[in-house]
């Protein structure tokens, strides 16, 4: 089973941890070229974690694991392209800081709004 998908499977998102995933693609079925990230912050981290990251098959399962957990998805062709050359388990870079903040905020908000 590939890294990526034993992290899509895995445990992603417990404890403490805010998770957001987010897509490339807003059409299905999955192809080759579709992708999905899933990030992870704690308050204790200096930055986001990529806790999962795959095209095809495996983007399709981190997106399913999101919607099972109640994770929002984000769709961003953009985005996802700049978090897929992060490595897994490893923190998103400084010049995407901005805007994986403003992804976070926005989805606390909802949070804190469906309360």
């Amino acid at each position: 089973m590939p890294r990526s998908e034993a992290r899509a499977r895995g445990g992603a998102g417990a404890g403490t941890e805010t998770v957001s995933a987010t897509r490339a693609s807003e059409a299905a079925p999955f192809g080759p070229q579709h992708a999905a990230i899933a990030l992870a912050y704690a308050g204790d981290d200096s930055a986001p974690r990529v806790v999962a990251k795959g095209r095809g098959l495996v983007a399709e399962a981190i997106i399913e694991r999101a919607k099972q957990h109640g994770v929002y998805v984000h769709q961003s062709r953009e985005l996802v392209a700049l978090l897929m050359q992060v490595d897994l388990d490893q923190r998103i870079p400084p010049q995407l800081y901005r805007a994986v903040a403003e992804l976070l905020a926005w989805v606390y908000r909802l949070e804190q709004a469906a309360k």
